[in-house]
């Protein structure tokens, strides 16, 4: 793309009168130049089985086209007409909940033939219609996919072909690697197969889950492919994929694996939301964008994020446009608001957008204003951005589901509803970010992975043996590992380990356990981290690590009357790298006291600034090969900043800056410095 994408979500069909050109003149005055439709209103377009009629769509294309503003067209396959449901319910998905009943989006079964045929049919419908109308840049298939809990007895039946085809029709081997002798679950007939959805196993109710996320990929596949028919040769295709919900984006998706289904994709469209107000800090900006960016290793889209949305979200003033340079910063390509206008009926109508409900500008309209016009003055320098991180977070959704099947936190018996995986992902990243160390996020499985100088690998707990043995060449080639507790503990099958813990791995650390514990007063001691005292405590889980090497360092030792013969954190030297090792729930103080002394003892080359949160500092690289630097204050008081480059100018200010000046920067401020070779 040649230039920055600044826009919203536009739904004529919510409007409660006719505005069309009166939300077009407001859209150009505040720089919008690119709007998302037709996702969300199938039944809009067949009112009744086989009746098209996209004039609406058409005549928002016409006026778009004639103000200079772009389209992006969603197939609208998510949420399906009434009269579909009525016709055939058996495109409503079973779940392990029952049949699901009309009403609510995404609750038919995206296997069902029937609900494909039709949905093939709108598709093809509406692209015929508006594929070659010059208002249209690319195309959104479907909108946040998931596998919604489909296991129906047809899905269970093509799962069960999988299996087949996965251990080759070998019964025995799927008995034993899956351990279906205990509670007599064994299968000695593939015709006596058990139900998925109330399995107590939990390699095979993992297995399900991860054929339940390869649906995921297929289905957006099979729209990809339908689309490619009929869109030109510069429109893209994108999809925007949504992260765990936490009243806001929060982790990993369990029901979908982005980077398997990203790759029918052009480029990565991503929802984003986050905290607001006195809660906001960037993270989820910054991760979600990475995991987006990451996918495809290039830049991406923010189809959907926030404006005013709830009440405990109506942004300061002066966040919207740190939020939307946030983006940037991070390698977006877009910045899309969900929505434009607020709505006035149904589900959501207090998930406000740009306009309120008065449909008039606003504080929050007038900011955006001035986002717009800044993105479009600067798109020269800012279109196109790339990083190069030498730092990955290594993440994986068999290990999300595993760890679901196991928590590390209560009860070990049962899944839990939010990711415990997702917890301490976000901990070790969150830690990362507030020491401004930029990180990329893939799989273990990533051929990218030699690229990296340092990998942080939290509860990498279901992984195969391959996977485990390239980390170990990839430490013995001169990498560096950072292990949580529970990594290596498992093969790909959620079968253990019978060796000691932690395996594979083992070779890299010099140092082993055979004990768990549930920590009580216990602290950590250490004479080579810098741990605060208040933030030394263990929780939850704590691994009794037996030292086995006399290269292997011990970082921290547990502080206890029985076990504080047994080491915590350990760290050693494996061929060229080196291989560090958390064997506890820590702290995030004690996070950054391991992640600060690792840097210094393996000389990480991060080209972080040594500044801290709520200084954020994010480094770029535009088209013309020139570092850009990104600087944020997430905090309501000023900040200054000694500057430590040569020379740049600051592009939103146009003012020059030299090494030693200092940068103020408001509360909620940014800046944006284009460093300048000597």
């Amino acid at each position: 793309m040649d230039k920055l994408l600044y826009g919203v979500a536009y739904y004529r069909e919510y409007m409660p009168v006719e505005r069309l050109d009166e939300d077009i003149r407001l859209m150009k005055a505040a720089g919008i130049n690119v709007v998302r439709i037709a996702e969300s209103t199938w039944s809009s377009y067949e009112r009744r089985d086989g009746e098209f009629d996209f004039s609406a769509v058409l005549t928002v294309l016409e006026h778009m086209h004639a103000n200079q503003i772009a389209v992006i067209i969603g197939t609208p396959t998510y949420a399906i007409p009434a009269w579909l449901a009525k016709k055939h319910p058996s495109v409503m998905a079973t779940t392990p909940q029952g049949v699901n009943k009309y009403g609510h989006r995404q609750k038919m079964d995206i296997t069902s033939p029937i609900y494909l045929r039709y949905a093939e049919r709108i598709i093809r419908a509406l692209l015929a219609a508006t594929a070659h109308h010059p208002a249209v840049i690319g195309y959104q298939i479907d909108n946040e996919t998931k596998y919604y809990d489909t296991c129906g007895a047809h899905v269970q039946r093509d799962f069960v072909e999988h299996l087949k085809q996965r251990f080759g029709g070998d019964l025995e081997k799927l008995n034993a690697e899956y351990g279906l002798n205990y509670w007599s679950n064994r299968i000695d007939a593939w015709e006596d197969f058990p139900p998925l959805e109330s399995t107590i196993n939990a390699s095979l109710g993992a297995a399900f889950q991860q054929y339940q996320r390869s649906l995921v990929t297929d289905f957006l596949a099979w729209q990809a492919r339908l689309v490619s028919e009929y869109r030109l040769a510069d429109q893209f295709i994108t999809h925007n994929f949504d992260f765990e919900w936490r009243t806001w984006s929060f982790g990993v998706r369990g029901e979908v694996d982005h980077f398997s289904a990203s790759s029918a994709l052009d480029i990565t469209g991503v929802d984003i939301y986050h905290p607001s107000q006195h809660q906001l800090t960037g993270a989820e900006i910054a991760f979600c964008g990475d995991i987006a960016r990451t996918t495809k290793d290039k830049n991406y889209l923010v189809l959907e994020t926030q404006t005013q949305a709830f009440k405990n979200w109506t942004p300061y003033p002066g966040q919207l446009r740190q939020q939307a340079f946030s983006h940037i910063a991070s390698g977006a390509a877009m910045v899309g608001y969900w929505h434009w206008h607020s709505l006035h009926n149904a589900c959501e109508t207090y998930w406000k957008g740009l306009l309120s409900h008065d449909l008039e500008p606003n504080p929050v309209y007038d900011e955006a204003r001035e986002v717009g016009l800044a993105l479009a003055r600067l798109s020269p320098q800012l279109a196109g951005l790339k990083k190069q991180n030498r730092v990955a977070l290594l993440v994986s959704n068999d290990s999300l589901t595993a760890v679901d099947w196991h928590p590390w936190q209560g009860h070990q018996f049962g899944r839990h509803k939010e990711h415990q995986y997702n917890d301490l992902i976000r901990s070790y990243y969150d830690t990362l970010y507030r020491q401004n160390i930029e990180v990329d996020i893939l799989t273990v499985d990533d051929p990218r992975l030699s690229r990296y100088e340092l990998l942080i690998a939290p509860l990498l707990y279901a992984v195969a043996d391959d996977s485990l043995h390239r980390l170990n060449q990839f430490v013995a080639d001169g990498g560096h590992i950072l292990y949580s507790f529970k990594s290596g503990f498992a093969n790909e099958h959620l079968k253990v380990r019978h060796e000691r813990q932690p395996a594979i791995i083992r070779e890299t650390l010099g140092a082993s356990y055979q004990l768990f514990v549930e920590p009580h007063d216990v602290t950590l001691h250490s004479d080579i981290l810098d741990i605060p005292p208040a933030s030394a405590a263990v929780s939850h889980w704590m691994e009794l690590l037996e030292v086995e090497s006399a290269d292997t360092e011990i970082w921290a030792r547990y502080q206890h009357p029985y076990w504080n013969k047994y080491a915590a954190i350990v760290h050693k030297r494996h061929g060229s790298g080196t291989a560090t090792y958390i064997g506890c729930h820590t702290s995030e103080a004690v996070l950054e006291s391991v992640l600060t002394h690792l840097q210094h003892r393996i000389e990480l080359r991060t080209g972080a600034d040594p500044l801290r949160f709520p200084l954020i500092v994010k480094r770029t690289i535009n088209r013309a090969g020139n570092t850009m630097l990104f600087y944020f204050n997430y905090s309501s008081e000023p900040q200054d900043i000694t500057l430590t480059f040569s020379r740049g100018r600051e592009l939103l200010s146009d003012r020059r800056y030299q090494q030693g000046n200092t940068l103020t920067l408001a509360d909620w401020g940014v800046a944006i410095m284009a460093l300048e070779n000597l």
